[in-house]
């Protein structure tokens, strides 16, 4: 088989740096973070809201929110594998982050400290929304050095190649090729991000919220199908995982509150109408 006709998988999940070892996995989610941080300095500088201080003094107190968030997420919904050995919980760099957690606590937390910094939160929310997919396009490829989280057998060109003891954990013949799921969602964040920020200079100064709703909306839609491409052992109900029915839950409470903000917006715009009349 020829090298072109897969993707190789590396052989550790660490980096070293002579005597120096960096678990991959952390140093990739660490690499998004500070990606995502900055590019959320410069869209606040755009709107004259804010600057890379300000990010980085949100991002002290909403980065780990959502690491912490994203672990809980995970512990919770996989306690079958951490109920016999707590220790296991604190081990982040061994993988095992769950997005809809994080997304939760760190955009509640990152609100808190926007208010803390005294920004504006709509503009602050409509800066920072292309940054998350981002943040977890590069994040995502920490599951590649962990060789985890791979999609159902194929034969396509771009099948992803692990090793000999992953395939036969997997139970299948050696050999197989897996979809890479990290690297379709990695390649939707990245699109999803490039389509915020276009629809982002449309709404920028009417309904600056509508973006992070957006957001949520894209990341759910994207989940959805890369989530039914895995065959990792997950909880499952009426046919489908667990994360797939979250998917689900984020794109209709994304729909649910652009539904809700218009509507604020006519009642809005009404009230001002029958004042200048």
């Amino acid at each position: 088989m020829s090298l072109l006709s897969y993707i190789p998988s590396p052989g550790s999940g660490s980096i070293h740096l002579g005597p120096l070892q960096l678990r991959a996995y952390g140093l990739m989610i660490a690499l998004g973070v500070i990606i995502a941080v900055r590019i959320w300095g410069k869209r606040l500088a755009l709107i004259g809201v804010g600057g890379s201080e300000e990010a980085n003094n949100v991002a002290v107190w909403a980065v780990p929110a959502g690491v912490i968030g994203a672990r809980l997420y995970h512990v919770a919904t996989e306690w079958n594998r951490f109920s016999d050995d707590p220790v296991a919980i604190v081990q982040i760099w061994k993988g095992g982050l769950g997005i809809p957690g994080g997304m939760l606590l760190g955009i509640v937390v990152g609100a808190w400290a926007i208010k803390r910094q005294g920004m504006p939160i709509g503009p602050a929310m409509w800066a920072v929304a292309p940054a998350l997919p981002v943040a977890q396009a590069v994040g995502r490829w920490g599951n590649w050095w962990n060789q985890e989280l791979f999609g159902r057998p194929t034969t396509l060109p771009w099948g992803l190649k692990v090793d000999a003891d992953k395939v036969a954990a997997a139970g299948y013949d050696p050999g197989t090729l897996f979809h890479p799921t990290f690297l379709y969602e990695s390649l939707w964040n990245l699109a999803l991000a490039v389509v915020l920020i276009v629809v982002g200079r449309r709404i920028m100064h009417s309904r600056p919220g509508r973006l992070l709703a957006g957001y949520v909306i894209g990341y759910g839609i994207g989940r959805f199908w890369v989530e039914g491409l895995r065959i990792d052992p997950a909880k499952e109900g009426a046919g489908l995982r667990l994360n797939q029915w979250m998917a689900i839950v984020l794109v209709v409470g994304g729909v649910l509150w652009l539904l809700v903000d218009a509507r604020r917006s006519r009642v809005h715009y009404r009230q001002e109408h029958v004042e200048q009349s």
